[in-house]
């Protein structure tokens, strides 16, 4: 019998590896690309991949099943699909611009079938799926905005067309007859700064505006130094503890929220042990292949991932503490991000 998805509630799934032995990663692909094979064996999960030959993206699609992909995986069932761009930390209006496209076009799929599921949930019927013009969505841009690897949200919503307002100052049915979306944005800002969690603030502004959507932007944290900056993750299944470069405490989901929840990720951050592991298994290959050290390159080779990982924490971070890397071109990667993000929402829903 198939097992039902569980609600997550921020701990460890049962038989989920201890996280004090594990390389960092917000990103369901990478989680997969840590299983033997392609992927596609692990039970629970579904895997789908393809390319888009116009914009040259790569896309792959996780689907989380069920309990035993819980376990598997790490995260919360639901669907995990990733963009993959190589160019786009690069300065290329056109590339970005058939990136926004190509995210646009998810951003409607997925959140379509979040609002089918809500009208089906409702009336206990099968829904249709919605149009974005006809709902009320709340943007919101999670992160610190004085902090550049974690102001990715924040810089979305500056350049957001809100359009909200035009309803409050012309008429309710203003933006529908027009058909425009209702779209409002927010940024909560950290509890450094506030002094409340965000699940707190978005609480007392969902009871307040009433959107039937929510879509929030975050900065991640990779595994791998190429996907920073090049890979855009979308999921259904909201923010959970533990994830994001901040590191929320609070879950923002359906279940907490009262709505449901897009969530859109890039990662901007990568683990400075993350970096080292990788360069530890450059070496062990490079050791391994020379007489002379071939049985110290086969004993670390030998050694179990969480081990040689336990072993590179305890060199590291007794000197340097819990270390995260970003780019050099941070500050020009969020801005050309934040853009395109923002672009790929304006083309779903107006």
């Amino acid at each position: 019998m198939k097992e039902r998805c569980g609600k997550y509630q921020g701990e460890k799934y049962p038989g989920e590896k201890n996280p004090e032995f594990e390389v960092r990663t917000d990103l369901a692909l990478e989680e997969r690309e840590s299983y033997p094979g392609d992927g596609g064996e692990i039970s629970g999960v579904s895997l789908r991949e393809w390319h888009e030959e116009k914009s040259a993206v790569k896309l792959t699609e996780v689907k989380i099943l069920d309990e035993r992909g819980q376990r598997a995986m790490g995260k919360p069932c639901g669907t995990y699909l990733t963009l993959e761009a190589d160019q786009l930390a690069r300065k290329d209006e056109d590339y970005h611009a058939e990136v926004a496209g190509e995210l646009a076009k998810h951003i409607r799929q997925l959140a379509g079938q979040l609002m089918e599921r809500e009208s089906k949930n409702a009336e206990g019927l099968p829904g249709e799926a919605s149009d974005l013009r006809q709902v009320s969505i709340l943007v919101v841009g999670l992160g610190n905005s004085f902090v550049t690897p974690d102001a990715l949200g924040p810089k979305v919503i500056s350049h957001l067309e809100v359009t909200r307002h035009l309803n409050q100052q012309y008429g309710e049915d203003f933006c529908r007859k027009r058909r425009l979306p209702v779209l409002s944005g927010l940024v909560p800002g950290v509890m450094a700064q506030t002094g409340m969690e965000t699940a707190e603030i978005l609480k007392g502004v969902i009871h307040e505006t009433g959107p039937d959507l929510l879509i929030v932007i975050d900065a991640l944290a990779a595994r791998s130094i190429r996907r920073l900056g090049t890979t855009i993750q979308l999921t259904d299944t909201g923010i959970h503890p533990g994830s994001g470069v901040g590191n929320h405490r609070h879950r923002l989901t359906r279940e907490s929220l009262g709505v449901p929840v897009l969530a859109i990720g890039v990662p901007t951050v990568v683990g400075a042990a993350a970096i080292v592991h990788d360069t530890v298994n450059t070496m062990i290959q490079a050791l391994a292949g020379s007489m002379a050290t071939k049985g110290m390159g086969e004993f670390v080779r030998d050694m179990e991932p969480d081990e040689q990982y336990d072993l590179i924490r305890e060199l590291l971070e007794p000197e340097f503490g819990r270390l995260y890397v970003t780019p050099p071109n941070i500050d020009e990667m969020v801005e050309q991000l934040s853009f395109t993000i923002s672009e790929g929402i304006h083309q779903a829903v107006f």
